[in-house]
């Protein structure tokens, strides 16, 4: 492995980091097509997540789109869009506030259509926000909690989303390795929600921004929840260019460390050396400490599913010789100035061209064969 990779794994101290004060809760579920929207409400209900969800506030399910294509294990799936939607609605949650947002690379009206969440939401009355449109407003934001990176990388300030405070929020991510963050799950989730078209500024710091991401939602958000699917979960260099692996689970949590935590160590990583959970939870924002995580529902101690994360895409080698190789004194330049959208040209190139006609597509045609495949062309 190239010596830039951005974590290389730190050795933890032998004394275990201080854990949180409420060991939290972490559900799982085997499930099916046929019964996932069922299973999805009882997942939560094991998962408390009416304790942890005020009732009579709006709340707000983020949606996640990796890519405007669909693509197994990369994107918010309509069953679990839709199995979320039915619990909150089946008891009184009728405030439902489902948000979209783009990248610089990726077209969210496009994806949301594409990955059939259009279809969910026009199913039970309910529209995207999203958060590149008006009437929705970035307002100045001051968080109270000490910053481990992002006063660094906006040091005028940065502002956040309006439509996003004083709502509960309900978190839609897919279990799938990262080639930046190893995994991403639940706390990556918030990454393309709180920050702006220029969120790939914090790139160089990935795993403090996602630390003070959480940490702000702990400050905006009255009640937070996340419910991930691993139906058909993705592994290599994700979130794009993976293979899809049939696992059929469900996973759902009030603490989004404890989930991905969780969910890396069902992929087969330790979640104390992925840097993003060890500070948060040694920060005391979650349980990232698998001995210290209630687990209900499905027995998993023993499951391991050996994913890869070190694998690349010649995207991402690109990415990382500029945030953390030889190119890092130009990442200003390349990434901040007019000269900027080359990168978004090159991206949408290799990913859209070349990546996704070439190889997505006939791993894509042998996904849709699957039962799961099956489920999401009847939406």
């Amino acid at each position: 492995m190239s010596t830039i990779v951005p974590q290389a794994r730190p050795t933890l101290p032998r004394e275990r980091p201080v854990p949180v004060s409420s060991p939290p809760k972490v559900a799982a579920l085997f499930t099916s097509p046929l019964t996932v929207l069922a299973d999805t409400a009882r997942l939560m209900e094991l998962a408390d997540y009416r304790k942890h969800l005020p009732a009579g506030v709006p709340t707000v399910l983020k949606i996640n789109i990796s890519w405007q294509h669909y693509y197994p294990a990369c994107s918010t799936t309509p069953w679990q869009l839709e199995g979320v939607i039915r619990a909150l609605q089946q008891v009184g949650y009728a405030d439902l506030v489902p948000v979209q947002n783009g990248t610089v690379v990726v077209d969210a009206r496009e994806g949301e259509v594409a990955n059939k969440h259009q279809a969910v939401l026009d199913k039970y009355g309910l529209k995207s926000v999203h958060l590149e449109e008006p009437p929705v407003r970035w307002v100045p934001y001051r968080p109270k909690a000490e910053l481990l990176a992002l006063d660094k990388v906006y040091p005028q300030g940065f502002a956040i989303p309006d439509v996003l405070m004083g709502k509960n929020v309900v978190h839609l991510p897919t279990m799938k390795t990262h080639v930046f963050t190893t995994i991403t799950g639940a706390m990556k989730n918030a990454f393309g929600g709180l920050l702006n078209w220029n969120r790939h500024w914090t790139h160089a710091h990935i795993h403090e921004t996602l630390v003070d991401l959480l940490a702000i939602q702990r400050e905006i958000h009255p009640g937070l929840f996340a419910v991930m699917d691993g139906t058909l979960a993705g592994d290599g260099p994700g979130p794009r260019a993976m293979r899809f692996h049939l696992k059929n689970l469900l996973l759902a949590s009030a603490d989004p460390v404890a989930l991905d935590a969780t969910a890396a160590r069902l992929m087969g990583f330790d979640p104390l050396s992925l840097k993003f959970i060890r500070l948060a939870h040694e920060r005391g924002l979650g349980c990232g400490d698998p001995r210290d995580i209630q687990m209900v529902g499905e027995d998993l101690s023993g499951v391991r599913w050996r994913f890869q994360a070190g694998e690349e895409t010649l995207a991402s080698r690109g990415q990382k010789l500029i945030y953390w190789g030889p190119l890092k004194p130009l990442e200003r330049l390349l990434l901040r100035s007019p000269i900027a959208p080359w990168s978004y040209l090159a991206s949408n190139l290799y990913y859209n061209s070349f990546w996704y006609p070439f190889v997505g597509r006939r791993r894509l045609a042998q996904a849709l064969k699957t039962d799961w495949g099956q489920l999401f062309q009847s939406y």
